[in-house]
């Protein structure tokens, strides 16, 4: 899931984006295993949707969303009281120099998501995508 950023330099390296996606699987495992000491963060499920390292791998950005999309502010505080337990799970499952600090933030991807299919659905917003559509099939535009 690509995230729309903000920057002036180019994308992640293949490292970074091989890294972050070792972490994403690892996390997910943890996660779903239970295997933290805290039966909060244990009764509550949630997804790592990505994750992204800085171009050290010193730090990573993971990206969260519980099951439902409620509870967002307790799984923060959970993962966030957890980290160092993450960490160690991180680094006994990979080899790593550093185990990268941890950064938990909520996922907004489906949130986008379902704000674009309601903008699309809106009567308003079809009518204009079908007169842009028709405007550009009568102009041989539409058959590149």
């Amino acid at each position: 899931m690509a995230r729309n950023t903000h920057h002036d330099g180019p994308g992640p390296s293949q490292r970074q984006l091989r890294v972050g996606e070792l972490i994403r699987r690892t996390l997910s495992s943890v996660l779903a295993k239970g295997d933290v000491h805290d039966p909060d963060l244990n009764r509550m499920s949630i997804t790592v949707g990505e994750v992204r390292t800085s171009p050290d791998l010193k730090i990573a950005t993971v990206y969260v969303m519980p099951l439902g999309g409620g509870a967002r502010d307790e799984a923060i505080e959970a993962l966030k009281r957890n980290r160092g337990e993450l960490r160690r799970a991180l680094m006994k499952d990979m080899t790593l120099k550093y185990a990268p600090d941890l950064r938990f933030v909520i996922d907004e991807t489906f949130d986008r998501m379902d704000e674009t299919r309601e903008m699309l659905a809106r009567a308003d917003v079809r009518r204009d995508v079908e007169a842009v559509a028709r405007r550009d099939a009568e102009s041989g535009e539409g058959d590149a």
